[in-house]
């Protein structure tokens, strides 16, 4: 119980953190580290998150989140300790930021208001990518549940309802909007944005690689049918992977008398 309490608490405050943090474009932060070693802490910062959250979705790294819990509850909680672990990132990245105190724009006025909206919208869009995905395990309570009902942890089945439909990962196209839609713009939120928008579209592979072991050709069927990242239309394709062409019609010449 308390180390679920812990999970949801530190999710909270990281989650708040960014939106503070991006509202004001980087500009306001608790880090104080004099320069040019503000840069090489900042770039530290920034690349740490994608890395190791990453690095987490391995088989090397779920082993190391096993090790990270109380002993004999690894496997159980390995979900809850992924999600503290990034919480814990996050943080670190968003309140010991140093910023660089230059701000190139900002949002006044009725600019202000529709930056806002937008802004809102990105995390709202998130939260629903993340409803779809399973709740449970996005916040890290499917772990620290199934230990305190003491059951058999069962992760939910692969997600193709809701946004899912339109793109195999919502979650990191609607990570990605909430970088480039704040109403603050400073060298700080540009590196930040760059950064997380690779992360975005680079990262899901390691995530894609795990789904098509466990779940197989139903992977393969689903991703067939639904786009990577953006929600483009697709052709269809059929069982063989080519691409199926419409059916060639007959064409009816006509003649026109003069």
């Amino acid at each position: 119980m308390i180390y679920g309490f812990v999970c949801h608490a530190l999710f909270a405050v990281a989650v708040g953190a960014m939106i503070a943090a991006m509202f004001f474009g980087m500009s306001r932060s608790f880090g104080r580290v004099p320069a040019p070693w503000s840069w090489v802490a900042n770039v530290a910062l920034l690349i740490q998150f994608p890395v190791v959250h990453s690095l987490l979705l391995t088989g090397r790294g779920r082993a190391m989140l096993g090790r990270l819990a109380p002993r004999g509850t690894g496997a159980t909680l390995a979900p809850t300790t992924y999600v503290i672990v990034g919480s814990l990132q996050l943080i670190a990245l968003f309140a010991l930021w140093t910023p660089t105190g230059t701000i190139w724009w900002q949002a006044h006025g009725p600019a202000l208001v529709v930056m806002i909206a937008l802004y809102a919208s990105a995390w709202v869009l998130l939260g629903k990518s993340m409803l779809d995905a399973g709740l449970s395990l996005q916040t890290g309570s499917l772990g620290w549940v199934a230990l305190l009902r003491g059951r058999r942890l069962v992760f939910p089945k692969m997600p193709t309802t809701g946004l899912f439909r339109l793109t195999r990962q919502p979650i990191y196209v609607a990570f990605t909007l909430t970088v480039w839609t704040v109403p603050t713009w400073t060298p700080d939120q540009l590196a930040l944005a760059l950064v997380f928008t690779a992360y975005c579209l680079v990262g899901p592979l390691f995530k894609e690689a795990r789904f098509r072991r466990v779940f197989g050709a139903g992977w393969d069927n689903y991703a067939r049918s639904v786009p990577y990242w953006l929600p483009w239309p697709r052709r269809p394709r059929s069982r063989s992977g080519k691409r199926c062409e419409p059916t060639a019609g007959r064409v009816r010449i006509s003649r026109r008398q003069g």
